[in-house]
């Protein structure tokens, strides 16, 4: 679990308070502010007040917890923070406050004038529903439900994306290259704006001094341009420190590009980059923390243990942090002033961690969120109850094994038990069509939504999924897939997408195949391959100029 007090400013937290928090951001210059939000919902501030950025009215340090009452009955969705600093917040409800330093309009609210109480902004975004936010030293950007950036603020380099260098007062849309794209992620470096949108380009603007928009150059962009470098390359996140850039791609791959005097790009020189350079992780299994003997020995642990998952950077930091799909985090670029220029495993067990003990200063990079050590949901009662033969009043015999369930949850849950179980009066099912893992991984999806399977079981998963019509299983099959699939396993993922009718995987397996073709035409799985399958996949790459020099 988080543990919140790594970061110095809570210190001056009770350990009886610090059991409440839920969410909680850490910010200022020298990490000396906080909000955070307790188990009751309420939201408090602490620290050092700068420009009122604590929204408590006045500009007072407190050293003591002080409630946000101005924001009672609001729950925190994201929240990002500025240099002055400034906040933008954003509820559940898609409702977007700011307050704190304004000298630059980066509030929204239309004046200059510190903002010393939350101000909720609704010019251009009334009717918008605002689902992710960001902030650069003094401008901001949110993402809204239907795809849509707005900007406002600073904009002495063009990070608003206006086209001017004219400061923004107010929300304003980002249109240009972005005007008919569906944007799914923001960032925002110090005077720099980042965009992917929905097709995984990446769209950038504003101060590119040192390279950190990754356009081959070093000119100042006023509107959103797309990154020609990463043609080809599927962008999943995008995260931006003080100068610098990462992306994560959805086959797990970072890319790094910007400023790098601390080694921030992880690429083990100290020399800024203006196109897209990768970052590699160490692929030494002996890293891997996995209990011994390995549980998953068909899936290769060099591509678990690298396999990216989420990337992280903060706008007012050179330090950079990945977490793998095996658990490892890694951490580059600024480390308690030294300069680490390759990515260095660490023992954390999230990137969070990274940036309270590593980074100058002690910041978060983004929301916290605190799960609750006691206190069960409905949802964690449920996962609990799985396979639990003291509640259970049916059992699945697999492979000679039983699984333990119960009957009205798999009604309520699935249409295929709703009607075989109806006048079932059995407490036995014997199933022989699937193995026990991918069977008791349908099971336990029943009850967590959530699957946990190396990639050649999920797709006895996936011909389960479709057998069951199970729509939302298939896709999450897909997803586990795609985060699992190596070299040595590409064809065989192939072959099953295209077996399973399943489109958007058999795109990626293909486009994953092509871009590593050389290694994939070595593999047994090549070799083996249906013949069929081998002459669509030849005539396919064919097309696409795969096999020209």
């Amino acid at each position: 679990m988080l543990d919140v007090g790594k970061w110095p400013i809570f210190s001056l937290c009770s350990e009886e308070e610090l059991q409440l928090i839920r969410q909680a951001c850490v910010f200022g210059s020298a990490g000396n502010e906080v909000l955070y939000t307790t188990v009751n919902d309420e939201i408090f501030v602490l620290g050092t007040n700068c420009s009122g950025c604590l929204g408590l009215g006045d500009v007072q340090s407190t050293i003591e917890p002080r409630r946000l009452d101005s924001l009672n009955g609001k729950k925190i969705a994201c929240l990002s923070y500025g240099s002055g600093p400034h906040i933008v917040l954003a509820t559940t409800e898609g409702e977007v406050f700011t307050w704190g330093h304004n000298a630059y309009s980066q509030l929204g609210n239309g004046t200059t004038n510190h903002g010393l109480v939350p101000c909720h902004i609704s010019t251009n975004l009334s009717n918008k529903q605002v689902t992710e936010v960001a902030c650069g030293s003094y401008h901001s950007l949110v993402l809204t439900s239907d795809g849509e950036v707005f900007a406002w603020g600073y904009n002495n380099s063009g990070q608003v994306g206006s086209g001017s260098t004219a400061n923004q007062p107010i929300p304003r849309r980002v249109m240009g290259c972005l005007q008919n794209k569906v944007v799914v992620n923001i960032a925002c470096g110090q005077m720099c704006s980042m965009a992917v949108v929905n097709t995984g380009e990446v769209y950038v603007w504003g101060y590119n001094g040192n390279g950190q928009l990754g356009l081959g150059s070093s000119g100042n962009q006023p509107t959103p341009c797309r990154i020609a470098a990463l043609q080809g390359i599927r962008v999943q996140r995008v995260a931006c420190g003080y100068a610098h850039t990462l992306v994560l791609t959805d086959e797990g791959q970072v890319y790094a590009w910007g400023a790098n005097s601390y080694g921030q790009l992880g690429i083990g020189n100290k020399s800024n980059q203006s196109y897209p350079a990768p970052v590699f992780m160490e692929k030494d299994s002996s890293c891997c923390r996995q209990p011994s003997p390995c549980p998953t020995p068909d899936f290769p642990c060099a591509a678990r243990c690298s396999r990216i998952i989420e990337i992280a950077a903060c706008h007012s930091a050179h330090t950079s942090a990945a977490k793998t799909q095996g658990g490892h985090v890694y951490m580059w670029g600024q480390c308690r002033g030294q300069s680490v220029i390759l990515p260095h495993l660490t023992h954390f067990s999230c990137t969070d961690d990274v940036f309270a003990c590593f980074a100058t200063p002690a910041v978060s990079w983004r929301l916290l969120s605190v799960e609750p050590d006691d206190h069960l949901t409905v949802a964690e009662s449920l996962k609990r109850e799985f396979d639990n033969p003291n509640t259970a009043d049916l059992k699945f015999l697999v492979d000679g094994k039983y699984i333990y369930a119960h009957k009205v949850l798999l009604r309520i849950r699935c249409e295929h038990f709703r009607s075989s179980l109806e006048d079932n009066q059995d407490d036995i099912v014997e199933m022989s069509e699937f193995s026990y893992p991918v069977y008791r991984a349908f099971l336990e999806y029943l009850y967590t939504d959530s699957i946990s399977l190396p990639p050649e079981e999920a797709v006895g998963l996936l011909d389960l999924a479709t057998f069951y019509r199970e729509n939302r299983l298939k896709k999450l099959c897909q997803q586990t897939i795609k985060q699992g699939i190596c070299e040595e396993n590409a064809i065989a993922l192939l072959s099953a997408a295209v077996k399973y009718d399943a489109q958007d995987l058999e795109e990626f397996c293909f486009r994953f195949c092509i871009n590593h073709l050389t290694v994939v035409t070595q593999t047994s799985g090549f070799a083996e391959m249906d013949h069929d399958l081998l002459k669509n996949f030849i005539s396919k790459a064919s097309r696409v100029g795969a096999f020209k020099n």
